[in-house]
């Protein structure tokens, strides 16, 4: 398209919306490192069934919610299922996972019932269970990769374009 509109004179050349590209990228990627950053400042916060702050602990979605709305402005609902459900969100394939993006987890025998932030290396930091605190993991660990539901990602946080059908369905 780009080149298009530079033979037709309409655009001087196609650097300009490379360099637009790149910018949009490197933002992106800036999002993701901030949101990654911002979840790593609550390791060792306290599991709190229904809690949303540091002072009050976190459960695993207050947690999630509570990083992406404090370091990228994304409002996400309150319970994982309904992150997971977001028409916000863009599913995401395990092997294509990128910083920031939401990985979810069958833990309580229904789908979507815990969620972390994946931050690379095959790692995420969630808010695990009563008992325990903020932590990383493995995602390859048997019991997380038994129970992994999918996951999904903000398209301004990765820069992640949503694919759409010939009918302009997702």
């Amino acid at each position: 398209m780009s080149r298009f509109l530079a033979e037709k004179g309409l655009m001087p050349s196609t650097k300009p919306v490379v360099e637009m590209a790149q910018q949009v990228r490197s933002k992106a990627s800036d999002m993701a490192s901030s949101l990654v950053t911002s979840a790593m400042d609550f390791l060792g916060v306290p599991y709190k069934l229904g809690g949303t702050s540091r002072e009050t602990g976190f459960d695993c979605s207050g947690f999630t919610r509570h990083v992406f709305e404090n370091s990228v402005g994304l409002v996400l609902p309150r319970r994982s299922a309904e992150q997971a459900n977001s028409p916000d969100l863009v599913p995401v394939a395990q092997s294509e996972l990128k910083p920031g993006d939401l990985v979810f987890f069958n833990t309580l025998r229904r789908t979507f019932s815990h969620v972390g932030i994946y931050i690379g290396d095959n790692k995420f930091i969630h808010s695990p269970r009563t008992g325990a605190s903020v932590r990383v993991e493995d995602i390859r660990v048997g019991y997380w990769q038994k129970r992994f539901d999918g996951a999904r990602r903000a398209p301004a946080i990765n820069g992640a374009a949503v694919q759409t059908t010939a009918t302009g369905e997702r």
